[in-house]
């Protein structure tokens, strides 16, 4: 029985991918769940699993961009544990590579020399340029086949540049450049015995290990010793080789949590410098002590920058605001949190309260959960609550899902993962896509008071403050009490008046008396 892998929807906007690298060669046996090769979208790498164990048929070569439910390959199944044709496409395997090093001397010498110009290749659909980020090597550096010497940005994320044959690297394009795909980037002369490599013979090669190591069980193929992308870019900036380290991945193959554990040597050599620039940016002469620096704008930050000038000028956006008296959340807090912590393994904090008192109001209130589609409302009956978080590459927004359903401890787990995937640039994309209604805290920062901008296609934000003693009427005293302002800011085409203050009042309520949040009242 043949089983069909076809490609898998991996993003809501994600219409097609390209096949980065088969971990697997035509014809070998693979065991369920193993990785059997990597794609790529114009959002990110994802790796694709065997359905079931059997012999492997591929269909889809590197290179090739299929789309969303395309057929990538199939397994025979009725191949699974046959020794007898396990041993076939072993004998196959061998002879494959006996003919491929036993090339004979002359072809080496015809190679030799020759210059192999490596261009922009396609990252996506929607992506026409890119912008050169770094260069990991510089022109005389000698480079080998498959290594990153480069990194390129697009406005949606990072892609690596590996080298299409062995030899001297010349360095066309500068750091900072933006170039259209199909322009120059480098030129590499190929050095003694390096063949000059075609996307047919990538598409033919087993495997870019020459030697690889011994995997966890004793057994060597493909994917051992192998750095999956991610791996392969932290190695490179600790100056580590793939083969220094000990891969737990499928296979013995390395994986990011594998370079991220890795040791730096103690002897690094020295960085060379970069070929035609200096990453740092430019400073502008002018009067002494008057300078200004300028540094290009990264397509990510472009990208944000016209996303945030299309809601201003595409949503009839106002903010309305409140202030709460946080002292009953934090006393209670001071009361329980010792006891929480010890029972959850998880500390309470204040966005598990702002998250639930937003579910149930905007239950009430489901005009602030709705969004508008063309001519058409849209109303959501479960609240997937994003949560605005800071990362190393700017901010993101990662998606708490069905949040009305969790309890305390879900949800401050559920933060706590999403924040720490955000701040290692682990976050997938289905983490975040979507969202119903977002919440800021700028607080987190000493932000008094906003006017957060709307995350569309949402129609309101929710922005938290800091926490200050302020003097406060109560039955006729002044008390100092702990106060956060908070701020909505929403669309006021979908959004009346009426619902924005009665919503935002709704929250101030819950918070004040936390006892509402457990009775639902």
């Amino acid at each position: 029985m043949s089983l069909k892998i076809k490609v898998p929807e991996v993003g809501e906007s994600i219409t097609e991918v390209t096949i980065s690298q088969w971990l697997k060669a035509d014809g070998e046996l693979v065991e369920m769940d193993e990785v059997i090769c990597e794609m790529e979208s114009d959002k990110a790498t994802f790796e694709l699993t065997a359905e079931a164990s059997g012999k492997l048929k591929i269909h889809a070569q590197e290179g090739e961009t299929l789309e969303i439910g395309a057929l990538v390959c199939e397994i025979d199944e009725s191949a699974a544990g046959s020794s007898g044709q396990e041993d076939t496409a072993s004998e196959a395997k061998t002879e494959a590579t006996e003919a491929k090093t036993e090339a004979p001397s002359e072809t080496s010498k015809d190679t030799e020399g020759a210059i192999i110009e490596m261009k922009v290749p396609t990252v996506g659909e929607s992506i026409t340029e890119v912008t050169i980020a770094s260069w990991l090597k510089g022109t005389g550096d000698h480079v080998e086949m498959d290594e990153v010497i480069a990194e390129i940005e697009s406005d949606k994320a990072t892609f690596e540049l590996t080298a299409e044959t062995s030899g001297e690297l010349e360095v066309i394009a500068e750091e900072g450049e933006t170039l259209e795909i199909g322009a120059l980037l480098c030129k590499i002369t190929v050095g003694e015995g390096a063949p000059v490599t075609t996307n047919e013979q990538k598409k033919e090669a087993a495997s870019p290990n020459p030697m690889p190591a011994t995997a966890t069980d004793g057994t060597t193929n493909y994917a051992t010793g192998h750095a999956s992308p991610a791996a392969a870019k932290i190695l490179a900036e600790k100056g580590i080789s793939a083969d220094q380290v000990k891969g737990t991945g499928v296979n013995g193959r390395v994986t990011k949590e594998d370079a991220q554990k890795a040791k730096v040597p103690a002897a690094k050599p020295a960085p060379k410098p970069a070929a035609k620039s200096s990453p740092a940016p430019e400073k502008s002469s002018g009067v002494e002590g008057r300078e200004q620096t300028r540094k290009k704008m990264t397509p990510l930050r472009k990208t944000i920058s016209k996303r945030l000038v299309q809601v201003k000028n595409e949503t009839a956006m106002l903010t309305t605001f409140n202030e709460v008296n946080m002292k009953p959340i934090m006393d209670l807090r001071k009361k329980y949190k010792d006891s929480f912590k010890q029972k959850y393994e998880v500390n309470l904090g204040f966005m598990s309260f702002f998250t639930k008192a937003v579910c149930l109001a905007l239950q009430e209130f489901p005009a602030v959960n709705a969004q508008i589609d063309g001519e058409e409302m849209v109303y959501n009956d479960f609240c997937d609550i994003s949560i605005a978080v800071s990362a190393p590459k700017g901010l993101v927004v990662p998606v708490i899902r069905n949040a009305e359903q969790m309890s305390f401890d879900t949800i401050e787990k559920t933060i706590v993962s999403l924040a720490t995937k955000a701040r290692d640039n682990k976050l997938s994309i289905d983490e975040m896509t979507g969202g119903t209604f977002t919440i800021t805290n700028g607080g987190i920062f000493g932000s008094m008071l906003s006017t957060p901008i709307i995350n569309a296609p949402q129609s309101a934000i929710l922005g938290m403050h800091n926490i200050v003693e302020r003097p406060m009427a109560v039955n006729g005293e002044v008390k100092i009490l702990p106060i956060m302002y908070v701020a909505l800011s929403y669309d006021h085409r979908i959004i009346d008046g009426r619902e924005s203050v009665g919503f935002l009042v709704r929250v101030k309520e819950l918070l004040e008396d936390p006892s509402r949040l457990l009775l639902g009242i």
